[in-house]
């Protein structure tokens, strides 16, 4: 049987005019967005990393390469729900991930539990498994002069049970 495992995911984004900023699959009212080959979700792109990283697959860009025309503009929701497939093929389901979202601009509190609920929905596990949490950087930094956007993430991952007699195969006689 497989064993727990452990990763962390690191992302940033700088922020650009005349795009939309998403986070967490939520599309925040913001003048300006995050620039990338996708849709630039720092946050999602944060857990995917986290994901991949448990399962020893490289990060996102080994996936999802940015010089691919294929993932412009990608919706990083069906890129995590791509992640979330590999997890499974190799026997895991998400135990827990934590994750933060670093940003001065603009105040994501009211939309920390649209996150967490897209994050849960897209990884198929329950709402409790799944944190999001927002911090400034007190104006220090590129996070903190609003030039961009950091997410952390760390998960844990758990090996998926599987039932000792599949469909009532070898049950013994009560």
């Amino acid at each position: 049987m497989s064993n727990i495992r452990i990763g962390h995911g690191y992302d940033v984004h700088a922020f650009s005019p005349g795009r939309q900023l998403i986070l967490g699959g939520v599309d925040l009212p913001c003048d300006q967005g995050l620039l990338g080959h996708s849709d630039a979700d720092v946050l999602l792109h944060a857990a995917m990393d986290a994901i991949l990283g448990a399962l020893a697959l490289g990060d996102i860009g080994a996936h999802f390469p940015d010089t691919d025309p294929m993932y412009k503009g990608a919706d990083s929701r069906a890129l995590l729900r791509a992640v979330r497939e590999m997890m499974k093929e190799r026997g895991y389901k998400l135990g827990n991930l934590d994750c933060t979202v670093i940003a001065q601009a603009p105040k994501l509190a009211p939309y920390i539990e649209q996150m967490r609920r897209n994050l849960a929905g897209d990884l198929q596990t329950e709402l409790e498994n799944i944190s999001v949490k927002a911090t400034t950087e007190e104006h220090l930094g590129f996070t903190g002069r609003r030039e961009g956007i950091a997410a952390h993430s760390v998960c844990l991952l758990l090996p998926i049970e599987t039932p000792p007699f599949p469909d009532g195969a070898g049950k013994p006689a009560l």
